[in-house]
């Protein structure tokens, strides 16, 4: 499984994804979400002790008997507080927060709010209750200005839309802070793989694909901008990237996480189409176009892969397959 490979990667370097020598359990925040349950599949395969958080209208998912559910608001200043006192984590991975691009250009206010306010009281109550934490924020690749060229950590910083804002601020709500607690700075591209919300792109072609052939609706598939390339990596790859930069990453200093090479997204619908059972109609539907969309997202990840060693190991077929096979699953159950 992908969760032994990142092990045997490491025990290859000879030291173990999350270290030992940090007294107080692990922190995830978000931990319901698509990154935070992920990374919640590799803590638990590491054994560690886990405080995972989610919003207190939601209900906490069933997993390991080693994680602790907590419904916490992060706008609630004082309930964020009293929960650190209580925790006294030994590292927090801020996975929390609104992530979808699109949907920030009609809910600005509360993606600013929970993105940035959010933070805010996380790093806040760190530094009051308990300020020898460590935090990884992950931020995103829209920090950056849009360019064609593969983006570095040193690219120009101006955010193309509100998310992007968003996420800007929250890095410098985290490196802002004179004192503790320490923070580290992932920027994460786009990164995908089962149980990814369907507002997304990829899993929303991936559920369609499994609702046709399942026969719930017509055979075809509607599609926004096709032509757009996105520099992907594997959601599991990618919460990798994250313990390795808590680990052994250096505070404030950013890591790209991307894969190097740009996709157009009709590549990848391709791909997925291949794999129907069924075969399928493609139409465009104008209000699945982004404003301002970037014709090109690519990254360059040598910062992390020179000074870390991380590199994406699952290949884009297993995602793919992965993908598809867990829509079919929730398909089928429904």
């Amino acid at each position: 499984t992908w969760q032994l490979l990142a092990v045997q990667r490491w025990s290859e370097r000879g030291s173990p994804l999350i270290s030992t020598d940090m007294t107080g359990p692990t922190l995830v925040t978000g931990a319901a979400g698509f990154a935070g349950g992920h990374l919640l599949d590799l803590l638990a395969a590491e054994a560690a002790d886990v405080v995972a958080w989610h919003r207190p209208n939601g209900s906490a998912p069933t997993g390991s008997p080693r994680l602790r559910w907590q419904a916490v608001n992060l706008l609630e200043r004082e309930a964020v507080r009293a929960a650190i006192r209580e925790i006294k984590p030994a590292r927090v991975f801020h996975c929390a927060g609104a992530a979808h691009v699109g949907q920030a250009w009609d809910q600005t206010t509360d993606t600013l709010a929970v993105n940035v306010m959010g933070t805010q009281h996380v790093i806040d109550a760190l530094r009051e209750t308990h300020p020898h934490a460590r935090v990884l924020i992950p931020s995103s690749a829209l920090v950056y200005a849009p360019s064609t060229e593969a983006l570095s950590e040193n690219h120009t910083l101006c955010p193309p839309n509100p998310y992007g804002v968003s996420k800007l601020a929250q890095e410098m709500v985290g490196c802002g802070n004179l004192q503790r607690p320490r923070v580290w700075i992932a920027r994460p591209f786009n990164h995908f793989g089962p149980r990814q919300d369907p507002s997304f792109v990829t899993a929303g072609f991936a559920r369609q694909i499994a609702e046709i052939e399942a026969g719930h609706r017509e055979p075809q598939i509607a599609v926004g901008n096709l032509e757009a390339r996105r520099d992907l990596t594997d959601v599991r790859d990618t919460v990798r990237a994250y313990a390795l930069i808590i680990e052994r990453g250096t505070p404030e200093r950013p890591y790209n996480v991307c894969s190097g090479r740009a996709l157009p997204v009709g590549e990848i619908l391709e791909n997925l189409l291949s794999r129907a059972r069924t075969r399928i109609n493609v139409v465009t539907d104008p209000a699945r176009y982004r404003p301002n969309d970037s014709p090109v997202v690519l990254g360059n990840h040598g910062r992390i892969r020179d000074e870390l060693g991380w590199q994406p190991t699952v290949p884009l077929e297993q995602t793919l397959d992965d993908l598809l096979a867990y829509w079919r699953a929730r398909v089928s159950d429904a």
